[in-house]
């Protein structure tokens, strides 16, 4: 770790022991005085050495090597040494106490101070600190993977990249099994991850860790899980269409009887998540070819500034890591596409490896929708400690709302990946959506990883039981099922990033993508007056304004609030089943005198 960064360690560590005396300097003012104090301390201390552990992870991630990941794994516990300290969190209980005397601003900070310290709280240090250790190893094992297809490596992006073109279902099965290799690497890790973390969660008296991380929506456990089965119960009769009329395409395709369940080797997603590639009059990657990687990113930047909104800072573009590592080069990097907040101010980078297609067009639009989120909060109204979503959803669904935008038939032909003549088959453009973007992946959402992570951590399932529990959900919730038996010597579960990263959160996206629909839906009909299946963004201020107002709050109002104000109505897949209202009335034609579903 180099000075720059030991010197920001110090100063924070210096703020956290004046904290531990609050209790007798801020004695004789008010509790609104001793909470302004406070959180002006936890603020300052919390921007810095969120900055401190953002720079080191983000070394870690773009160029795995034992020093950084030993860089990162010091930040990560002097965050935890600061935001943890038992003197914090007596205050902020403290204080709590009081809330009646506050505002409610002060008591928003102080309810994520608590949340913050419960994930790594000083009350055990030897515990939190292992769980920072086993985090860091596990991340590194994650990043650093070789995947080996017939004795040669083979990259993530090749892998889909043969996936998504391979009509050779022994090819395509020989390719799904080598992205599951990295499954028997990570799950000792993730063994060790499974108690530590639970462990971790309980030391502020949550139940287990799942428990901790829906807390951030103000939820149980049990609450979350009603939630995720009611999108999947107002949703499954579009999903049954879908994978009914899904499965009778494949089967056409792959010259093979129709199956019960679809065989997860017939899709192009490694995880059976996106079904994307189906529909070939909605494909077109064909139309970015001669497009270069940096077009994509400069066109997603263009989506924004031309709805009014800032250029991105210029050190986005110097310290980005947005392209594939270059042939020749040794370095390893994390291929999960991402973007950081770095410092909680104006430093904003992305993590990717955009090539010319589809895929890395909206992926893209949706990582920079997340960098545009941060601009908007940023600023003094919004202390450093709300510098986040209304709920983690909120940022999730902002991205994916910008996915959809970017996909619309009317946008395509602005940025001229489609020419202004084009005639767009506009049920092949609908059955796209669906199938691509979001009914199945609620299904695994929603489903399979909600479920299976609800296990692991509430329930604390038995290792022996992981993979075969895995596979039952995806059987159920998704009506897929792997090529052949899959044992407990693999760890199918483990392939997926977020599981190692950044645990119990698939349901975020869930409700993101439930959200992105609600945006969506009052954009087109209150704001733009567009329909809802063809409206273009493109150059309307009135929806970056609309954007702004609804990003610039970060957590400073609770989320059901915001939504309401924002959308006029709760949390609810209404806007989502009328989106595709047309597609499932064609679907029941297209389906008529076939078993519906896999029952």
């Amino acid at each position: 770790m180099n000075v720059t960064l030991t010197d920001r360690i110090r100063q924070a560590m210096a703020l956290a022991a004046t904290l531990i005396t609050m209790n007798t300097l801020a004695a004789d003012v008010s509790w609104q005085g001793r909470a302004d104090q406070y959180l002006a301390l936890v603020n300052e201390g919390y921007q810095a050495l969120y900055r401190v552990e953002s720079e080191a992870q983000w070394a870690a991630a773009t160029d795995v090597s034992p020093v950084n990941d030993a860089a990162a794994e010091t930040a990560g516990k002097a965050r935890a040494a600061f935001m943890g300290n038992p003197g914090m969190i007596r205050e902020a209980r403290a204080l709590l106490e009081h809330r009646g005397q506050l505002s409610p601003l002060s008591v928003r900070q102080l309810e994520r101070v608590l949340l913050i310290a419960a994930e790594g709280p000083m009350t055990n240090p030897e515990l939190d600190n292992a769980r920072i250790k086993a985090e860091t190893q596990q991340a590194s094992t994650m990043n650093s993977f070789t995947f080996q297809l017939r004795g040669q490596t083979i990259t993530p992006n090749e892998i889909d990249g043969l996936l998504n073109t391979s009509t050779n279902l022994a090819e395509r099965r020989a390719v799904w099994e080598a992205s599951k290799q990295s499954g028997p690497a990570l799950k000792p890790g993730l063994v060790k991850l499974q108690g530590l973390r639970n462990a971790v969660a309980r030391e502020l008296g949550f139940a287990d860790y799942f428990a901790l991380q829906v807390a951030s929506y103000g939820m149980t456990t049990a609450e979350m899980l009603k939630m995720q089965q009611e999108f999947m119960r107002e949703l499954r009769p579009l999903y049954l269409q879908l994978h009914t009329w899904v499965k009778y395409e494949l089967a056409k395709k792959y010259g093979q009887p129709v199956p019960q369940r679809i065989p997860a080797h017939w899709l192009n997603n490694r995880w059976s998540q996106n079904w994307v590639g189906i529909v070939s009059a909605a494909s077109l990657d064909d139309r970015f070819k001669g497009r270069s990687p940096e077009w994509i990113v400069k066109t997603a930047e263009q989506f924004f500034t031309g709805i009014g909104m800032d250029p991105l800072p210029d050190t986005f573009w110097t310290r980005s890591d947005l392209y594939p590592v270059k042939p020749g080069e040794t370095r390893k990097k994390n291929t999960h596409a991402s973007c950081w907040h770095v410092d909680l101010g104006r430093d904003i980078r992305s993590l990717m490896s955009v090539e010319a297609n589809t895929q890395w067009f909206e992926t893209t639009h949706h990582e920079l929708g997340h960098g545009y989120y941060f601009m908007a909060y940023t600023r003094p109204e919004v202390p450093p400690l709300l510098r986040i979503g209304a709920n983690p959803a909120f940022h999730e669904g902002m991205g994916e709302l910008i996915s959809l935008a970017c996909g619309q038939v009317p946008y395509l032909k602005t940025v001229g990946v489609l020419p202004a003549d084009y005639q767009a088959d506009e049920i092949a453009f609908l059955l796209n959506d669906a199938l691509a973007n979001t009914v199945p992946f609620i299904f695994w959402s929603s489903g399979t990883m909600t479920h299976w992570e609800a296990d692991l951590y509430a329930s604390q399932l038995d290792p022996a039981q992981w993979n075969a529990r895995w596979w039952s959900y995806v059987r159920d919730f998704q009506g897929v099922e792997p090529p052949s038996e899959r044992s407990e010597e693999f760890c199918d579960a483990a392939t997926k990033t977020h599981i190692n990263d950044n645990p119990a959160y698939y349901y975020s996206y869930a409700i993101a993508t439930v959200l992105k629909f609600q945006f969506h839906d009052y954009l087109a009909r209150k704001v733009l007056k567009q329909p809802l299946q063809s409206c273009n963004y493109a150059g309307q201020r009135e929806a970056g304004a609309f954007l702004r107002r609804l990003m610039a709050k970060g957590g400073t109002e609770d989320w059901r609030q915001v939504l309401r104000e924002t959308t006029g109505e709760d949390l609810s897949t209404r806007a989502m089943m009328e989106y595709f209202k047309p597609l499932m009335e064609w679907l029941r034609k297209q389906n008529a005198g076939r078993p519906i579903g896999w029952e």
